[in-house]
């Protein structure tokens, strides 16, 4: 019981990567409090689990994200391990790509990482070790085509962790990224669908299509990043710091 009595804030806790980042955090016993904007979502995770806390937050907003981060930390103590991965994706081409398209992914994906780990710094006491993690993607390392603004805020982010890494080099907290290639949740499956009328095939065909993108060619399960994320807060990886690992079975 690693974490027990450290709290964790997992964002996008609700479905997917985030709820399994947050089970597996209160399974080794930390107290978690997870966000996000639909709050049957979160009850339902919360409600699976003794130290799993929900909060109504949205992380476009910076009142809602600075209040509701300082709430929990009121209700719960120092965010020593805060993991940022609420997100959104939208595709389409470029060419059709509106301001507004471009600004609401800027303000989900890469405003919402920068307001979470700055409001979850200011809780922790000089000194107190902490993990900032984002969840960015193969994307953030590679280009995506069809999914432009997307594609730039998975490389934000891992800018932001870098450059926090060196900022905060002497200090003991330390910022990763992880890079999934893509994992079989609601997100890519909702793709589904759209891919069978696109391509004139079946539902077995349309995940093989989106398979291709894993090296492997094999949609990643959720605790393959889960485990990633568990490690990275452990004390075995306090020298582990402004590192991007990928996990998309093979080399990007």
């Amino acid at each position: 019981m690693e974490h027990s009595g450290k709290h964790a804030l997992v964002t996008g806790g609700g479905t997917g990567i985030g709820a399994g980042i947050a089970v597996a955090l209160a399974d080794a016993g930390a107290t978690v409090t997870i966000t996000g904007r639909r709050h049957d979502k979160l009850a339902e995770v919360a409600d699976s689990h003794p130290n799993i806390h929900a909060r109504t937050m949205n992380v476009a907003d910076e009142a809602s994200v600075r209040d509701g981060i300082q709430a929990a930390a009121d209700a719960h103590g120092p965010i020593q391990i805060c993991v940022a991965n609420a997100g959104i994706a939208e595709g389409g081409p470029f060419a059709n790509t509106t301001l507004a398209d471009w600004r609401r992914t800027m303000a989900t994906n890469l405003d919402g990482v920068f307001l979470t780990f700055q409001a979850a710094m200011a809780t922790l006491p000089t000194d107190m070790p902490g993990r900032m993690i984002v969840i960015s993607s193969i994307a953030g390392v590679r280009g995506l085509k069809g999914a432009i603004p997307y594609t730039v805020t998975k490389h934000g982010v891992i800018g932001l962790i870098r450059g926090l890494s060196e900022e905060y080099m002497r200090s003991p907290i330390t910022f990763n990224a992880i890079c999934p290639g893509y994992v079989d949740t609601d997100i890519v499956r909702n793709q589904i669908p759209g891919l069978m009328r696109r391509f004139d095939v079946d539902e077995a065909g349309a995940t093989a299509a989106i398979a291709k993108g894993n090296r492997h060619r094999r949609l990643l399960e959720v605790d393959e990043t889960t485990s990633t994320a568990i490690w990275l807060c452990s004390d075995g990886a306090r020298s582990i710091n402004g590192q991007t690992i990928q996990i998309s079975g093979g080399q990007i």
